[in-house]
C-alpha cells in the first residue's frame, strides 16, 4: 500500500490554444503527514489508514557503529565527547598529496566560515599535511648537511674552489635533469626517492674529469705547445672511458629494484628511477658541461695546491701499498679472512620487510567476543578512549566501534579501533626516552585492565598497509586454510599457545568466527503447507517486522529517505515476541510464526573469511624487542613441530614476512642476473674476461663496511638496506674500473706490471679518496638522523656510509695487489695515451 500510495504518472500532454500541457498524475508523499494519511483498506465503512495503525516519524538507520573523541588538554583534564561524526577523504591515485591538502584545508575553512550551522565545525583529526611537512623538513634537512658537506670536501682535497665549484654544480643540474625525467613519466617523486640521493656518489663523474683536468693543467710539461683547450680536451678523453662505464654499471646496479612488486615494488620504483635519472644526469653534465666550465673558468690555466694533509696521506699510502703488493699472499688472505668472518657476522643480524616509519601516532585496535552488541560495544570503546587520553604524551584520541552505514570496512560491535595522536618526544616524560614502543607497553598495561579484549598497536598509515598486505587486521598473520570452522578456530588455538611461548611475539590473538548467537525461524514446511502460506511470506514478515524493510523512498528536493516499515520495539524485542508476529493466511485466519516455525538458540560464524575458494581462520601477532625474520621463522619451526594439521588443511604466513620472503626470491634470480649484466658491460670495456673477473672479485669485497656498520648500529637486514649494498657494488665497480683502466694505459706506455699498479695507485689516490669519501659522507646525515621521517633511509645510508669506508681502505690494497697476481705480459691493452702524466 505504501509503495502504490507513493508515485507519479504521466498522462501524455493535451493541447490548449497554441500550447501543449503536460498531464501528470502526482502521489508521491512529501512527509511524515502523507505517509500516515495513506489507506490501507475499510473496516465496516470506515477507512483505516497508517496513522491509525502505526507512528509514522523520521529517524536515523539502524547504527552500525559509533565515534567519539576525547582531548587532553595541558591541565591534565581529559574533555570527552562520546558522540560525534567523523569522514575520510581519498586521495585520488597520481595526485600531488601537498596539493590536495593545501586545497583542502582551504576547503574546509570555507565551510567553516560560511557554510556550516553555528555550534558545528570540521576539526581534523588525522591530517596527512603533518607527516608531510616534518618528513619533508627531514629529508630537506640531511640532504642540505650532505650537500654542504660534498661541498667542503671537495674544496679540501682540490685546494681549487673554482674546480669545486664546477663539480658541486653537477648537484642542482643532475636534479633537474632527474625532475624533468620524473615529469616525464609522470612518477612522483616521495620519501625513499629524496632519502636516497646520494650526492656524492652523483658528483663522482665530475670528480674524476675536474680532478683531472686540475692535474694536467697544472703540470706544463703535458704539452708547452697546446693551448689551455686541448690540455683540458686531452684530459677529459683520458678517463672519459672509465667515467662512462663506471656510471652506467652504478645504474645497472639499480636494475633489481624495478623487478620489485607489491608493496615493496610501489616503495622502491620511484626511488630507483630517481636516482637513476639523477645519476644519468650527472654523467652528462661530467662528459658534457664539466670540460666546457673548466676552459671557461681556467682560462690560463691553473695551479694545483698541494694539500699537506693529501700529501701526507700518500705518503703513508707508498709504504702500504708497497708492502701490501710485496705481500700479495698475505693481503689477499686478509681481504678473504675479512670476507669470511663478515659472513659469519651477518649471520647474527636480524632482519625486516621494511622498517617502519615514525608517522607520530598510534593506531589501536581492541578486539572484542563476536557476540558483542552495540551497547557493550560502545561501553568498552569510552573507556578505553579515555584510558588512552590520560597520558600526557596523547594530545586527542578517535575511537570508533562497528562499522560505517557505507559498509566499507565490515566489522562489527567487537572492533573498536583508536586514533592515538601524541605530541613531539621531546615533550614527553623522561620515563619513557622518547622511545615509543616503552609508550606503547604502558598504554597497553592500562588498557588490559579492561576484560575480555584482545589488542593490537601499530600506527594509522602502516595499520592500512599490514591489513592490505595480509587482508588481516593486524601487523602479522597465520592464515589456516580447510573447511569445518570449529576444527579451524581449535587449531588456532594450539597454534596460539605455542606462539605465545616465544620471545618477541606480542600482541597475538585468534580472530574467532564461532560464537555468534543467531536466532533460527526454520520454516515447518508442513504446518505452512497446511494454512497455505509460502516460506517467502514468512521470510517477508520476519524481514520486515523484525529487521525493518525499505519498501519506497520519500524525495525531499535532491535527498531521498527510504520508507521502512518495522514493528515497534516492545513487538519485537524477544524471541517470544517474534515468535507471536502473525501472518494473514489466504482462509481469514491470523497465523502466528510460533506455529509456522521451529525456533531455536544456535552458536553460528559472525564472518566466514576466504581466499583462494578456500575457507580460513587467522591469527594477528606483532613483533616487539626483536628482529621480524628470526621470530617468525622460530614460530614457524615451533608450529610446524607442535601443530598437526588434518589431511586438507594447510598454514600460511601472512604480512610482512610474506612480502619478506617474497622480495627475497626475486632478488635471489634477479640479482645474479644483474651482475652477469655487470660482467657483460665490463668485457665490453676492457676486451677480456680476466680484467671484468679481477673488478667483480674487488666488489666482492664492498659488503664487509656495510655488513659491520648494521651489526655495529643494530639495524637489521631489510629491503632498504638490501638497496644500499646495491648502491654499494656499483660504487665498488666504479673504483675498480678507474684504477684497473689506468694501470693498463702506463702499462701500455712501457711500464711494468709491478711499476704500473703502483704508480697507477697513487696516481688516483686522490680521486678515489675523494669519491668514496662525498659519497659516504654526504650520506652522513640521514644514517645519524633519528627525526620523522628518517627510519626508511637510514639503513640505506648505514649500508653505504660503513660500506664505502671499509670499501676504501680494501680496494686501493687488494686491487692493485691481485692485479700483479692477474696482469701478464701479453695482456690485452688499450692504446697508450700521450698525454698522461706523471707524479
Amino acid at each position: 500500500a505504501l509503495a502504490n500510495n507513493n508515485t507519479n504518472a504521466g498522462g501524455s500532454f493535451i493541447e490548449h490554444g497554441a500550447q501543449a500541457f503536460n498531464v501528470r498524475a502526482v502521489g508521491l508523499v512529501t512527509g511524515t503527514d502523507d505517509i500516515g494519511e495513506t489507506f490501507l483498506k475499510t473496516q465496516n465503512g470506515t477507512p483505516v489508514r497508517v496513522r491509525d495503525i502505526a507512528d509514522v516519524r523520521q529517524g536515523p538507520k539502524i547504527r552500525l557503529g559509533q565515534l567519539g573523541k576525547a582531548i587532553h588538554h595541558e591541565a591534565g583534564k581529559v574533555i570527552d565527547d562520546p558522540d560525534v561524526v567523523s569522514g575520510i577523504i581519498l586521495l585520488r591515485k597520481g595526485a600531488n598529496a601537498d596539493t590536495v591538502l593545501t586545497a583542502l584545508h582551504e576547503k574546509i575553512d570555507f565551510l567553516n566560515r560560511h557554510y556550516l550551522p553555528p555550534g558545528v565545525t570540521v576539526v581534523p583529526h588525522l591530517d596527512r599535511s603533518d607527516l608531510v611537512h616534518l618528513t619533508t623538513h627531514t629529508v630537506l634537512h640531511n640532504l642540505t648537511e650532505g650537500i654542504l658537506l660534498v661541498a667542503l670536501i671537495l674544496f679540501a682535497f682540490l685546494g681549487n674552489l673554482r674546480g669545486a665549484l664546477i663539480v658541486t654544480l653537477t648537484i642542482p643540474f643532475s636534479l633537474l635533469f632527474a625532475s624533468i625525467c620524473l615529469d616525464l613519466r609522470h612518477i612522483p617523486a616521495n620519501l625513499l626517492s629524496l632519502g636516497a640521493l646520494d650526492f656524492g656518489m652523483i658528483v663522482e663523474g665530475a670528480i674524476v674529469m675536474v680532478e683531472n683536468i686540475v692535474r694536467i693543467l697544472s703540470h706544463p710539461e703535458t704539452g708547452p705547445n697546446k693551448t689551455v683547450a686541448q690540455k683540458i680536451s686531452e684530459a677529459a678523453h683520458e678517463v672519459q672511458r672509465p667515467v662512462f662505464y663506471s656510471i652506467t654499471i652504478i645504474i645497472t646496479a639499480y636494475l633489481p629494484i624495478f623487478t620489485l612488486q607489491r608493496v615493496e615494488g610501489r616503495l622502491f620504483k620511484p626511488m630507483a628511477w630517481t636516482v637513476a635519472f639523477a645519476l644519468a644526469g650527472g654523467l652528462l653534465f661530467s662528459m658534457l658541461l664539466a670540460p666546457v666550465l673548466a676552459s671557461i673558468v681556467f682560462p690560463r690555466g691553473t695551479k694545483e695546491w698541494h694539500n699537506p694533509v693529501m700529501d701526507f696521506l700518500i705518503k703513508i699510502y707508498r709504504r702500504l701499498l708497497d708492502f701490501s703488493i710485496r705481500r700479495r699472499y698475505a693481503t689477499v688472505g686478509l681481504a678473504v679472512a675479512s670476507f669470511a668472518g663478515a659472513l659469519l657476522l651477518a649471520q647474527t643480524i636480524g632482519s625486516e620487510f621494511l622498517p617502519h616509519l615514525d608517522e607520530g601516532a598510534i593506531w589501536a585496535r581492541g578486539t572484542l567476543a563476536p557476540s558483542t552488541g552495540p551497547t557493550e560495544g560502545i561501553r568498552i570503546m569510552n573507556q578505553a578512549r579515555v584510558a588512552f587520553a590520560k597520558f600526557p604524551e596523547v594530545t586527542q584520541v578517535v575511537s570508533q566501534v562497528g562499522r560505517p552505514d557505507d559498509g566499507t570496512d565490515t566489522a562489527g560491535f567487537f572492533n573498536t579501533e583508536y586514533f592515538v595522536d601524541l605530541k613531539p618526544k621531546e615533550q614527553w616524560r623522561p620515563m619513557f626516552g622518547q622511545d615509543k614502543v616503552k609508550l606503547i607497553e604502558a598504554l597497553n598495561q592500562e588498557v588490559e585492565r579492561i576484560p575480555g579484549v584482545v589488542w593490537n598497536f601499530s600506527q594509522p598509515i602502516a595499520d592500512n598497509m599490514e591489513e592490505a598486505v595480509s587482508g588481516v587486521k593486524g601487523e602479522l598473520a597465520v592464515k589456516i586454510y580447510g573447511t569445518d570452522l570449529k576444527t579451524l578456530e581449535q587449531k588456532g588455538d594450539e597454534i596460539v599457545g605455542v606462539m605465545s611461548k616465544i620471545k618477541g611475539v606480542a600482541d597475538l590473538g585468534i580472530f574467532r568466527v564461532i560464537g555468534q548467537p543467531n536466532v533460527n525461524m526454520v520454516v515447518n514446511r508442513t504446518k505452512a503447507d497446511r494454512y497455505g502460506i509460502n516460506v517467502a511470506d514468512v521470510q517477508d514478515a520476519i524481514e520486515t517486522a523484525v529487521g525493518g524493510k525499505a519498501v519506497s523512498q520519500v524525495l525531499k528536493g535532491e535527498e531521498r529517505y527510504d520508507l521502512v516499515v518495522r514493528y515497534q520495539k516492545p513487538y519485537r524485542a524477544t524471541i517470544d515476541e517474534i515468535e507471536d508476529i502473525r501472518l494473514l493466511a489466504p482462509s481469514g485466519e491470523r497465523v502466528s510464526l510460533r506455529q509456522l516455525c521451529d525456533v531455536n538458540v544456535t552458536d553460528g560464524a559472525s564472518a566466514i573469511y576466504r581466499e583462494g575458494n578456500s575457507r580460513y581462520v587467522a591469527l594477528k601477532y606483532s613483533v616487539l624487542g626483536r628482529d621480524l625474520g628470526s621470530t617468525v621463522e622460530e614460530a614457524i619451526d615451533k608450529v610446524t613441530n607442535g601443530v598437526k594439521l588434518p589431511p586438507g588443511y594447510r598454514l600460511e604466513w601472512a604480512g610482512e614476512y610474506e612480502s619478506a620472503k617474497r622480495s627475497q626470491k626475486r632478488l635471489a634470480i634477479i640479482i645474479p642476473l644483474t651482475l652477469l649484466l655487470i660482467f657483460v658491460i665490463l668485457y665490453t670495456m676492457f676486451g677480456t674476461v680476466k680484467w671484468a673477473t679481477l673488478i667483480l672479485l674487488n666488489v666482492a669485497m664492498a659488503p664487509i663496511g656495510g655488513i659491520l656498520a648494521l651489526y655495529l648500529s643494530g639495524t637489521n637486514f631489510s629491503v632498504s638496506s638490501g638497496v644500499g649494498f646495491l648502491a654499494l657494488f656499483g660504487v665498488a665497480v666504479q673504483t675498480g674500473v678507474i684504477l684497473v683502466e689506468y694501470m693498463n694505459q702506463l702499462r701500455s706506455r712501457g711500464y711494468s706490471i709491478l711499476e704500473a699498479a703502483r704508480q697507477g695507485s697513487i696516481l688516483r689516490f686522490r680521486p678515489i679518496l675523494m669519491t668514496m669519501l662525498v659519497a659516504s659522507l654526504g650520506l652522513v646525515p640521514a644514517a645519524t638522523s633519528h627525526g620523522i621521517g628518517s627510519d626508511s633511509q637510514r639503513p640505506f645510508a648505514i649500508v653505504i656510509v660503513g660500506g664505502l669506508m671499509a670499501a676504501l681502505l680494501i680496494s686501493v690494497f687488494l686491487l692493485p695487489a691481485m692485479y700483479v697476481w692477474f696482469a701478464r705480459e701479453g695482456d690485452k691493452l688499450p692504446p697508450p695515451e700521450e698525454h698522461l702524466v706523471e707524479e
